[in-house]
Formats: C-alpha cells, sequence, structure tokens
C-alpha cells in the first residue's frame, strides 16, 4: 500500500448539511440559527460580549494574585529543636546553628517528640508543637511580628462608617 492509494472509510466524509436553501427543506427559512438578532444575520467572533468590555481583557494578564498580607515563616520541627540540646531556643540560636534564615519569621511544627524541659520563642507555633513542649514541662513565648498586624480595618468598623 502507498500513500496515494489511502483513503478515508465509506461514510466517514459526509458532505456538509446545506441551510438556508427555501423552506421545502429541512434547513430551510432561518437555516437553524433562530430568529432575528446579531447571530442571526452574521458571525459573531468568539468571546465578544455585545460591546461590553470581554472576560479575557478584565482579568490581569498575568494570571494569579500576590496576597499583601501573606506572612511566609520557616517552619522548624521539634525533633530539629530536639537534638540541638539547648534549653533555651530562640531566632537567634536558630540562625547561629544554621537552621533559619536570616530575616525569616520562625514557626515550631509538631514533628517529632520532646522530651528535655526547654524555653521555646518563635512568632508561631502549630498546636501540636505548643501541647508537646508543655507536656515536656517547657514554655513557649510567642514573639510579636516585627510589622504588628497588617491587615486593613474591618468593613463593619464604627470609625470607617461616618
Amino acid at each position: 500500500m502507498k500513500i496515494h492509494d489511502l483513503q478515508p472509510q465509506p461514510g466517514a466524509n459526509r458532505p456538509p448539511k446545506r441551510v438556508a436553501r427555501g423552506i421545502g427543506g429541512k434547513g430551510g427559512k432561518t437555516a437553524g440559527r433562530g430568529t432575528k438578532g446579531q447571530r442571526a444575520r452574521g458571525t459573531v467572533p468568539v468571546g465578544f460580549e455585545g460591546g461590553q468590555n470581554p472576560l479575557y481583557l478584565r482579568l490581569p494578564k498575568l494570571r494569579g494574585f500576590n496576597n499583601p498580607f501573606r506572612v511566609e515563616y520557616q517552619a522548624v520541627n521539634l525533633d530539629t529543636l530536639e537534638a540541638l540540646g539547648e534549653k533555651e531556643v530562640t531566632p537567634d540560636v536558630l540562625r547561629e546553628k544554621g537552621l533559619l534564615r536570616k530575616k525569616s519569621l520562625l514557626k515550631i511544627l509538631g514533628r517529632g517528640e520532646i522530651t528535655s524541659k526547654m524555653e521555646v520563642s518563635a512568632h508561631a507555633f502549630s498546636k501540636s508543637a505548643e501541647e508537646a513542649i508543655q507536656a515536656a514541662g517547657g514554655t513557649i513565648n510567642v514573639i510579636p511580628k516585627p510589622w504588628g498586624d497588617r491587615r486593613p480595618p474591618a468593613k463593619g468598623n464604627a470609625l470607617t462608617n461616618r
């Protein structure tokens, strides 16, 4: 068999439906376009919204959204704290050991177990980490974030509705 011998299966190529050839046939009169209106009279581009700014122009070009109030923590687990063997753990101690980047906030997570009593200072704690440290006889100190609360004021606030 050669390429010039190839042809589609019988019945695979059907002729297009001939519409708008008078009222005697199936596709007569309105030719499947309904009655009146823009779509009955001519072609309408895909995505055209009748002169309104279309959706693909209303959305920003670069997809996604950057939350200006996002707080990114660097996580350290309990088993890492246990391996340190320190009695007092602060972000400065972890920076000295190379476990915390220079300006990042510290969050303690609850993977692993803690047996020794220690005082842990961090910007945030998971519930399981908090419970594990307190169960071992240790204490937790929540360090306030360096910028405070960056969220905008609530919409129903009495000060804004004057």
